[in-house]
Parts: structure tokens; C-alpha cells; sequence
């Protein structure tokens, strides 16, 4: 993936975000009730993560789940 790719995966997660009425700091806290205390994040640490296009697709699920989605994979139509 270049930069414009993580660009747009960033972009396109905040989004869903920002459309469930959700933030990211509560999202963290969210996050963190799950966890035991060593492996418990922040929102800046998720939001680097987001940045440099690093983020665990364990935690996207995760996001997701806490914010009323799922991650569907769909074959791409073919003409």
C-alpha cells in the first residue's frame, strides 16, 4: 500500500466514526473496558496507528463491532 492507500483507509474509518456519533476517545475507553491492563491503548496511539496506516484488523473489527458495523468481503463484480 503507498501513502494515498493509508490516506484513504484513515479518511475512510474516520468517517465511519465520525457518522455513528462516536469518538474516538470513547471509543478507546470502549476498548479498553475488554482488556486486561498491560494491553490497554489510547486515542493516540490508535490514531498513529490510523496514520501510518498500522492498525491491526483485529482492532478495525474491533471498532467496528463497538460502533454498530461489520466488515463484509464481497466479490468484486466482473464484467
Amino acid at each position: 500500500m503507498n501513502e494515498k492507500d493509508f490516506s484513504n483507509v484513515r479518511n475512510e474509518i474516520k468517517s465511519y466514526i465520525a457518522a455513528s456519533g462516536w469518538s474516538l476517545v470513547d471509543i478507546v475507553a470502549e476498548m479498553n473496558k475488554k482488556r486486561a491492563e498491560n494491553e490497554k491503548t489510547t486515542p493516540q496511539n490508535i490514531s498513529n496507528k490510523l496514520t501510518r496506516g498500522t492498525i491491526k484488523y483485529s482492532e478495525v473489527k474491533e471498532i467496528a463491532k463497538i460502533i454498530g458495523f461489520r466488515i463484509e468481503w464481497k466479490p468484486e463484480a466482473t464484467e
